[in-house]
């Protein structure tokens, strides 16, 4: 009868435990935000956060962009990557950090697009942004750096906020460039 009892309570305790992590909301925006800028300062690195959405094609070629082989070590080394998810649909909506929202619109990506992406400081300073200057002089959203223009001012942007070695940066250009010719 104890061992009966015993293990109804370790199967009570499993399925609370799991219960519980399942309706686990995801953590809010700015706690995702303040987490990378204490883990970045910790090894002197910089923050890149993206938002993004599941249903996002070029947020996962961006994921996958940044995650190759031929580039994941350089940014590893460079930066706190977090994401933020925002603009989610019907059952998807749960999955959307609190506040995501209202930190991309602070950021002024609220009617950009996604991927948009941040690129922060230790202190959680603004030193980039996914935005870059058209020929018009307006901001718009690269997203997924895809076109040479917007791979060029992504490496940029990597140039100017990391350490990363030239031959680092140019694996990025190549990686990144290869992008355009596969969503076509």
């Amino acid at each position: 009868m104890r061992s009966l009892v015993l293990s109804l309570t370790l199967v009570l305790s499993a399925l609370t435990f799991s219960a519980a992590n399942a309706q686990q909301a995801p953590p809010a925006a700015d706690a995702v935000v303040k987490d990378a800028c204490a883990q970045a300062a910790k090894s002197n690195k910089k923050v890149i956060v993206i938002f993004h959405a599941s249903w996002c094609g070029w947020c996962h070629r961006m994921d996958t962009a940044m995650n190759d082989a031929s580039v994941k070590k350089a940014f590893d080394n460079n930066y706190e990557i977090r994401h933020i998810t925002v603009m989610e649909n019907g059952a998807n909506k749960a999955l959307e950090n609190p506040g995501g929202s209202d930190l991309l619109a602070k950021y002024h990506g609220d009617q950009e697009g996604i991927p948009f992406w941040l690129v922060l400081d230790t202190k959680g300073d603004l030193l980039a942004d996914s935005r870059m200057k058209s020929p018009t002089g307006k901001l718009q959203n690269v997203g997924c750096p895809a076109q040479k223009e917007e791979v060029d001012y992504f490496v940029g942007i990597l140039e100017k906020t990391s350490k990363m070695k030239r031959s680092d940066l140019e694996a990025v250009r190549t990686r990144f460039g290869k992008i355009a010719t596969a969503a076509h």
